[in-house]
């Protein structure tokens, strides 16, 4: 047996002290307290609503205790959690359940338009002492999670993730960040993301962890601040605003002895003015939600700081961990040091494939076991990773995963619309942002139209912050769409 949850009653017998503080709520939890809750909603799933162990259920709430508590009752009673962020649109919502085949949907107000059993979750804080319920008897391979994600190509995707993939998961994490009950952890993750991991990871070594549903930048450092946090996240975003903003900053940070980031870029000399201003170890992360961020990846470490003065490396694979470089075109030529080509990482994190889609799995996943990320590098002559490039066209802004097909497919809905080309431009804070370029029908721009459709069709960071008109597309023989090309003729706009 492996089920995940069995930190938490460890924890419980040895450790009365808070785990868990939600700053919305200003209400801090301590190991039993979680346990009990987490209880009470797996009790709730199982005998209210009939879930049984492999039965899907999506989670769609805010940044909330119940968010997390809920993922927690999900894998607790065997079942498989499908994590989704609140600022989905419905219809974005029923795709995940049709996907999936999802027997329920948690969420704290009643959904129009969804044809699922809905659980309206309380505030829990009242089942702070409740009973424990027994953990499901899970093995190593059994699903306790579908985490869509997305390619260049056709709909979002469930890759699959197991009770041991995420054990693998939160023990390299507790490696890497050398926390003790004493280290305090303020976690920025959307709770639908794997980032989310770091928090179950400090959770699990009985540190505190902090989380906030939405927050202004001076919020965040007076967190940090205030609870002496020594382990912070921060996406390259976040990062530009600690350097651009010194005045604010100050000593604010003075507890800090790493911060993580990910998620996307972060530029050399963002890093470098960083590092060199507050002398804080960034804890600069590759992995991907197949592989739980880092537990099967790779990471910069405090240690490799005097190896690290190129300020680009996402350093070394984790415990148990194997990446190499390979062809492009022929996934079984491995490459040579310094040679460019697709970053495949092997480990006992990876994800068992797609839900329902043997093909991409067929296409990503090798049979010796190798995913093939996607992801353009090399490794240097002391194995560290460089990342130069991404074989997909997939955006990354502020660390949220935009994927160009996706978007395109849902504005060519719009009648105005004759042929659109979703796109991303570089962004001092945000890393990458995405626009269009858009063929007219009839030649009459109708821009406001289309946004307005975006904003009641797409989540808020999938919505171009610019639409060009144009009157053409570059593209290889009239089909390929050329995207390097457009973003090279906006750049300078």
């Amino acid at each position: 047996m492996i089920n995940i949850t069995t930190f938490l009653d460890a924890n419980a017998c040895r450790l009365n002290k808070p785990i868990y503080y939600s700053v919305d709520r200003n209400m801090k939890y301590t190991s039993k307290e979680i346990l009990s809750i987490v209880s009470e909603i797996g009790r709730t799933l199982k005998n209210e609503y009939n879930i049984k162990k492999q039965d899907r259920v999506l989670i769609y709430l805010e940044n909330i205790p119940e968010y997390l508590f809920s993922l927690l009752a999900i894998w607790r009673i065997g079942a498989v959690a499908i994590p989704t962020n609140r600022i989905y649109t419905i219809n974005e919502i029923n795709y995940f359940i049709d996907d999936a085949d999802a027997k329920l949907i948690i969420t704290d107000e009643q959904l129009p338009d969804v044809d699922i059993a809905q659980y309206i979750i309380p505030v829990m804080d009242e089942y702070r002492n409740a009973d424990v319920l027994e953990a499901e008897n899970t093995q190593w391979d059994d699903l306790c999670q579908l985490q869509y994600t997305s390619g260049t190509t056709g709909k979002p995707k469930g890759a699959m993730l197991t009770h041991g993939n995420w054990f693998s998961a939160i023990q390299n994490e507790c490696d890497i960040l050398k926390m003790t009950h004493e280290s305090v952890l303020f976690c920025i993750y959307p709770m639908a993301h794997v980032g989310i991991s770091w928090a179950i990871a400090s959770l699990r070594a009985g540190a505190l962890t902090i989380t906030k549903n939405n927050y202004t930048f001076d919020e965040y450092l007076d967190i940090i601040y205030e609870n002496r946090v020594t382990n912070a996240t921060g996406m390259p975003p976040v990062i530009h605003s600690i350097v651009s903003n010194p005045q604010k900053v100050q000593n604010k940070l003075y507890s800090v002895k790493s911060i993580i980031t990910g998620g996307g870029p972060l530029h050399k000399e963002l890093w470098k003015k960083f590092y060199k201003k507050y002398g804080i170890p960034i804890l600069n992360a590759y992995g991907a939600s197949e592989t739980i961020v880092v537990g099967t990846g790779t990471i910069i470490r405090p240690e490799d700081y005097a190896f690290a003065d190129r300020f680009e490396s996402v350093g070394h694979p984790v415990c148990f961990s194997e990446v190499k470089i390979v062809d492009p075109q022929d996934e079984t030529k491995t490459l040579p040091q310094n040679e460019n080509g697709e970053i495949a990482l092997r480990g006992p994190s990876i994800a068992q494939g797609y839900w329902m889609r043997p093909q991409q799995t067929k296409e990503t996943y090798t049979d010796d076991g190798w995913f093939l990320t996607g992801d353009i590098g090399y490794l240097d002559d002391d194995n560290r990773l460089f990342i130069t490039d991404r074989k997909k066209d997939m955006i990354i802004m502020s660390g949220w995963k935009i994927y160009p097909t996706e978007v395109e497919e849902e504005l060519l809905k719009y009648p105005a619309v004759s042929e659109i080309a979703v796109f991303s431009l570089d962004h001092e804070h945000r890393g990458e942002i995405p626009v269009a370029a858009v063929i007219w029908k009839d030649g009459i721009d109708d821009t406001e139209g289309l946004l307005e459709y975006a904003r009641k069709n797409l989540a808020r960071y999938k919505i171009p912050r610019e639409i060009f008109t144009t009157d053409t597309l570059p593209r290889v023989n009239g089909w390929k769409l050329l995207r390097k090309d457009l973003k090279e003729k906006y750049s300078n706009i």
